[in-house]
């Protein structure tokens, strides 16, 4: 079957830069539950890991300071990737503390840094932090998720991050072509002037193949910025795995193909930190990461540095991911995170928990829909959940307002 040409641009994940873990299921290691439960609060790593540039920091020179260091412990590994995967050498120093990288960054390039420590008692702390180069003056690049040769989930979204604000809206959704095979026609959405989405009306078929053609090379986009861009992105759909939490219950329930295939008690957030409703996808997955109340303006609240089996919701910090410090009497019974939603698990991680099995079994773009409760519906900008728009008003927000078969 021949694919069906869409004239539409995309891109965006977490949305281009990812922010920072910022919740946490249940009583924070090393505080009191608030339940009287006698589970001993497990060690925490001592390992204080640091970045630069800054979480989320845009328009990075490439001549500027890229570093991984720790305090009180040594580094195990350090991974800096560009959105395509290809990671930049390093070396990390004598005493163990410090990581630079050995070559020089590429201009209007996304990166990520994913760093594990160890203290002097051999416990792990984790820190992921991401942020984007800056392009030559005058020109504008579109960083694209999801990355080409990617297997995803049916809620995936084409996202495109444009370095600067695209005043010509119309000029870049034609620069942009969406192919997919089976055809099924595709709209596209805006959020600002800096992300331009593209979906469907309901979820992807399994099994589709897409690709985007993204021809941006020599396009003026806003008055004196031109594009810079010629490459091609392809990705498959995977296999259609949905599941529905439902908050009233504690429990969320996995369904492949339309078919339930597991149910899992679940503790999502508390009365004063509500999870939010509403249909969200699987934008990143991380082992294990650190969230730290300060991100989201909670204080010093929590700050776990090693949370296990993490799948990002939303880019305001709502995570779905292992909570191996509550007591296992929680899951299935009392919402009780900061918004988070948490399935049992042990310590570094346990293959066999709840958590461990989900997470072995989830791909990016992955839908997860929540439902009851009374927190706030999540906003279609916050992370990849344009699913939570009518087709009409998705259709409304591009700059045509119409569909391609």
């Amino acid at each position: 079957m021949h694919p069906v040409v869409r004239r539409w641009a995309l891109r965006a994940a977490g949305a281009g830069v990812a922010l920072a873990a910022a919740c946490s299921g249940g009583p924070v290691p090393g505080a009191d539950d608030g339940h009287g439960a006698g589970r001993a609060a497990p060690p925490v790593s001592r390992a204080a890991i640091a970045t630069v540039p800054a979480d989320g920091a845009q328009d990075v020179s490439v001549e500027a300071e890229v570093t991984a260091t720790v305090a009180e412990g040594r580094l195990l590994s350090v991974r800096l990737a560009d959105d395509r995967g290809v990671e930049v050498p390093g070396r990390t120093g004598t005493d163990g503390t410090r990581w630079a990288p050995l070559e020089p960054l590429t201009p209007a390039t996304p990166y990520t840094i994913d760093v594990v420590a160890q203290d002097a008692g051999g416990l792990h702390a984790a820190h992921h932090a991401a942020f984007a180069t800056a392009g030559p003056a005058h020109t504008v690049a579109a960083f694209p998720t999801p990355e080409d040769g990617a297997t995803v989930g049916v809620g995936m979204p084409v996202s495109l991050r444009f370095t600067r604000p695209v005043a010509d809206r119309s000029a870049a959704e034609r620069a942009v072509t969406v192919t997919a095979d089976p055809p099924v026609p595709v709209a596209a959405h805006w959020f600002g002037d800096r992300r331009l989405d593209v979906r469907p009306e309901h979820y992807w078929a399994p099994d589709t193949e897409v690709t985007v053609a993204v021809r941006l090379q020599g396009v003026e986009l806003a008055p004196g910025e031109y594009g810079t861009q010629t490459r091609d992105v392809r990705f498959t759909v995977g296999r259609s795995r949905v599941s529905t939490v439902d908050l009233d219950a504690a429990t969320m329930t996995v369904r492949e193909d339309g078919v339930p295939v597991r149910t899992l008690k679940v503790s999502a957030g508390g009365p004063e930190h509500q999870t939010y409703r509403g249909v969200m996808v699987v934008a990143e997955k991380y082992a294990e990461t650190r969230m730290n109340s300060r991100t989201v303006g909670l204080g010093d609240e929590y700050d776990i540095k090693d949370v296990p089996h993490a799948m990002r919701l939303t880019a305001s910090g709502t995570f779905l991911h292992g909570n191996y410090w509550a007591d296992e009497e929680v899951f299935g019974t009392e919402n009780t995170s900061h918004g988070c939603i948490g399935l049992a698990d042990g310590k570094g991680g346990d293959a066999d928990s709840p958590a461990g099995w989900f997470f072995a079994h989830t791909l990016v773009g992955d839908v997860v829909e929540v439902r009851g409760g009374t927190g706030e519906e999540v906003q279609p900008a916050n992370g990849l959940n344009g699913w939570n728009l009518p087709w009409a008003a998705w259709r409304a927000g591009g700059a045509s307002g119409a569909t391609r078969p």
